[in-house]
This record gives structure tokens, C-alpha cells and sequence, in this order.
């Protein structure tokens, strides 16, 4: 029986496309700064990366999980996994990681992706931050009920990340996402990495987000990615407390927080697409520098 969608269906739509924005701009910017030449001409002077900016495998996957929300309401891990499987084989060359590709591939040539998930490394699941550069738009969509939000998030990881670590970084980056929309307008002071540290189960992930909510405010974004990390080991640990760091620290200021993300180096395309899906929530489909939302390409 096919569930009913909810009946603010279009108004959830509409905050999970808001931040699908967000993260693809926030991507595609990221992604400049692998270029040669791009942070040492752009980055001191905080000029815009010149030409087209390509997204990435992190936009792909966030475009799936918007398309599995618009049909579904929710999570059906089924056709996420279709959904996922079906652009990765339409565009493979999106930056995706070896894991990525072979769970992806293997899915594509119709292995269960239970089967899949569970048997990366060795039996262990993953615990790349795939799970997490890509569930903002599921944060929006489920931003009433933060529950919600961690149980769908968790749906949404497994699919590909089932490791423990790979099912708390989804977890804790869609709550985070949720809770700038509930903060919108407003500055973060510790309230949102606050509420994701509730919601996030224990182990190194939430660790690390414990041990970031503990630095001083005035820490700078650089120091704060050497201590937890910027994403350069593609984990979840890795990768999440930084990012919710610097979205709670520039909740206000949607292009302040991705150049202080990139100020941190790393793993840049997925860590500013981590934080682009989230204070865009919180800032507005207006605080997405114009010249920034034609340079990145269109979506598909």
C-alpha cells in the first residue's frame, strides 16, 4: 500500500529544494579550489572562482534523496538505492570514491544493496561522509519533527554507509540542517551544534562534535579543522563535527561560512556542500551570492 504523502507535502518541498541549492552552490564553489592556481588567486581576496563550476558526486546524491522525497514522502531505501544507482551509471565521472563505485556499480547490475552496503571493508560497512554530504535536503524536509529527522537519516545512510559511523555522520548532518531552518534568521551560539550533539549516537563522531563545542568561539575555522578534522581521511568523524562547527559559528552568513570552510582545506567540495545544505536554511535562498548561483551548473 503506498503511503499518502503529507499534506504540507509542496511546503516541505520547498525547504528541501532551498537547501539542495545551498549544497550545490556549495559544492561546485568547494570544488573550485582543487584547481591549480584557484586558492592562491581567489581565496586571500575572497573573489569568486572564475568559469562554470561543476558539481559533484555529492549534488548527484542529494539530487537522488529530493527525487525519493518528492515521490514518497519519506525514505523507501528501495528506490533510493535505484536512484542512486541509475545517475551514477548515467555520469560516473562525478568525483566518486573506489567504495562508491563499487557499491554503486554493483547495485547498477542489480545486487541487493543491503548485500552491498554491508559487505564494504571487509563486513564493517562504511564510514565515508558520503552519508552525510548529501542528506541536507532531508533535514528540511523532515525540520518539524527532529526525530523524524535522525530515523529517516539513519534510512537514508544505509543504503550505502552502514557502518555506525557512516549512519551518525547522516544522522547528525540532517539534523543540523533541520535545526537552521528552526534557527533561521538567527545566529547558531552553540544552539544548533547543541541540537545535534543530543541526536547524534554515541562514538568518535559525536565525540569529536563534543570536543568542538567545547573550543572558544573566536577559534578560527583553520584551527578547528586541524583539531577534528577537515574531511582530508573522507570519514564521517572526520568530516561532520567540522562542518556543523562552522555552520553553527556562521549560521548568519551563507558565503562567510563557505570561505571559512574552505580556509580548512580537505576533503573542500564535500565539506562546503555539508555546510552550504545547511545555512543556507537558516540565511535564505537570497544570501546565495547571485554571481556564485549562475556560475554553478545547472542542476540535473
Amino acid at each position: 500500500m503506498t503511503t499518502p504523502l503529507p499534506a504540507d507535502h509542496a511546503v516541505r518541498l520547498e525547504r528541501a529544494r532551498l537547501s539542495l541549492d545551498g549544497l550545490s552552490v556549495g559544492d561546485a564553489f568547494g570544488g573550485q579550489f582543487f584547481f591549480p592556481g584557484v586558492h592562491a588567486r581567489c581565496f586571500p581576496a575572497r573573489t569568486t572562482p572564475p568559469g562554470l563550476w561543476n558539481y559533484t558526486d555529492d549534488t548527484e546524491m542529494a539530487l537522488a534523496i529530493v527525487e525519493v522525497l518528492t515521490r514518497h514522502g519519506g525514505i523507501d531505501q528501495y528506490d533510493l538505492a535505484t536512484s542512486f544507482a541509475r545517475r551514477y551509471s548515467l555520469d560516473m565521472y562525478r568525483g566518486y570514491g573506489a567504495m562508491a563505485h563499487l557499491i554503486l556499480s554493483a547495485i547498477a547490475d542489480g545486487t541487493p544493496w543491503r548485500n552491498v552496503s554491508y559487505a564494504a571493508f571487509g563486513g564493517e560497512g562504511s564510514m565515508g561522509n558520503g552519508s552525510a554530504m548529501r542528506v541536507a535536503p532531508l533535514g528540511a524536509y523532515f525540520a518539524d519533527d527532529l526525530d523524524r529527522v535522525a530515523s529517516e537519516a539513519r534510512l537514508s545512510a544505509e543504503v550505502t554507509h552502514a557502518h555506525a559511523e557512516g549512519l551518525a555522520g547522516g544522522i547528525a548532518a540532517a539534523v543540523a540542517a533541520a535545526t537552521a531552518w528552526r534557527l533561521r534568521g538567527q545566529r547558531g551560539e552553540g544552539r544548533l551544534l547543541a541540537a545535534v550533539l543530543e541526536k547524534t549516537p554515541p562514538g568518535p563522531t559525536r565525540e569529536r562534535l563534543a570536543f568542538a563545542g567545547e573550543l572558544p568561539p573566536e577559534t578560527p575555522a583553520q584551527e578547528v579543522g586541524r583539531l577534528v578534522g577537515n574531511g582530508s581521511r573522507v570519514t564521517g568523524p572526520d568530516t561532520v563535527p567540522f562542518t556543523v562547527w562552522v555552520a553553527d559559528r556562521y549560521l548568519h552568513d551563507y558565503a562567510g561560512a563557505l570561505w571559512a570552510t574552505v580556509s580548512a582545506g580537505g576533503d573542500v567540495d564535500t565539506t562546503c556542500a555539508i555546510v552550504g545544505g545547511i545555512v543556507v536554511l537558516a540565511t535564505g535562498a537570497e544570501s546565495i551570492p547571485s554571481d556564485w548561483l549562475e556560475a554553478r551548473e545547472e542542476l540535473k
